[in-house]
């Protein structure tokens, strides 16, 4: 990922307004640089949904390492397990000249455009789409209707599964209740089923849906392992574990280098999606100018919208492992009365073709 500090402070709200000028630091280095590295940090639970980056050496299912985490966070906080020590790893006096000198740019950044365009998505952008278009949607009791209350049921049915193409075949979607430091990390699920991996997307086909006991003999695959309540009082329902979008191969920089006119997004803003999770509309708090391979200019009140398979379809690469960042998520709500879980996602930057952006007037 990209830092700012190096920048002198003279100037770079100019800067950023005009050349987009963009310089790598220290920070941009991955954790396989930052010997035992387990960056972490404290939750503010007054979201609904509340990300938080965490870097971790070694990942599991290939992931060797994760990268620094990028500043500000989404929303309101940042969250995930572990001590003071992982709190000071986030650097926040260091990185707070930088994220000052951003937010004022940002205010005078002019508006994204409206149009179609390539987009990449930063790891945190990526990981609200997988988790809002995949996670929720391949939740089997949503699937059976068994469990519409609060965010709706899905556009998935029961047939589709080894079947239905959900997106390009550069998609490969897993849950994995093993993932280190993941706060959907656990031993065994509430119903005693051992905790595993799981493809729940490969080469953009699905393979997999998040399940009970109870489902997954209804459905006939799969063995559950996917219920969780918030709380003794609270019976169990079908929740995401860890989800994951898998990393493909290169750099950012590499991820970049042949777009010739697009859109880096990133620190997400807004979402909205519709109770079956298939039209959506995302925001992001800032949005950079890709113009021949490079970032360029700040953009402000960037806006992505799409139809979940038709938008999967257009992810023609992810990047690499060192790319591949863990997200925590805190208060993933579902069910009546409302129940919250601790869930986790990582993900590298991911681009998508001929994507819809803006709002036309």
């Amino acid at each position: 990922m990209f830092t700012d500090q190096h920048l002198p402070a003279t100037g770079i709200l100019q800067t950023w307004l005009t050349q987009g000028t963009y310089v790598s630091s220290p920070q941009s280095m991955s954790c396989s640089q930052h010997p035992g590295a387990s960056v972490q940090s404290v939750s503010n639970p007054s979201h609904e949904h509340s990300h938080a980056p965490i870097c971790t050496v070694p990942g599991l299912s290939g992931h060797t390492a994760h990268t620094m985490p990028p500043h500000p966070a989404t929303h309101s906080g940042v969250s995930s397990q572990g001590g003071w020590e992982l709190v000071e790893r986030l650097n926040l006096d260091g990185e707070a000249p930088r994220v000052g000198e951003q937010a004022a740019a940002l205010l005078r950044a002019p508006e994204c455009p409206a149009g179609r365009t390539t987009v990449v998505l930063s790891p945190e952008q990526a990981i609200m789409q997988v988790h809002e278009s995949v996670g929720h949607p391949t939740e089997l009791d949503r699937v059976y209707g068994t469990e519409a209350a609060y965010a709706g049921t899905s556009f998935l049915s029961p047939d589709d599964l080894g079947s239905l193409r959900y997106g390009s075949e550069q998609m490969n979607i897993t849950a994995d209740a093993t993932t280190p430091e993941g706060l959907g990390t656990f031993a065994f699920d509430d119903e005693g089923v051992p905790a595993r991996r799981e493809s729940i997307v490969e080469a953009g086909v699905l393979r997999g849906f998040l399940s009970s006991r109870e489902t997954a003999e209804q459905l006939g695959a799969g063995t559950g392992g996917s219920m969780r309540a918030d709380g003794w009082s609270r019976m169990p329902l079908v929740r995401m574990t860890n989800l994951h979008l898998e990393p493909g191969e290169g750099s950012f920089e590499e991820l970049l280098a042949d777009i010739d006119d697009g859109l880096y997004l990133e620190t997400n803003k807004s979402w909205s999606i519709d109770d079956k999770r298939l039209n959506f509309q995302f925001g992001t708090q800032i949005a950079w100018e890709i113009k021949n391979g490079q970032l360029g200019r700040m953009l402000r009140d960037a806006t992505y919208t799409g139809v979940t398979p038709r938008f999967w379809a257009k992810l023609d690469r992810v990047a690499g492992p060192n790319e591949w960042q863990l997200f925590g998520l805190t208060n993933c709500g579902k069910g009546q009365p409302g129940q919250s879980a601790h869930v986790s996602h990582g993900a590298s930057p991911a681009r998508f073709r001929d994507v819809e952006i803006g709002v036309s007037k």
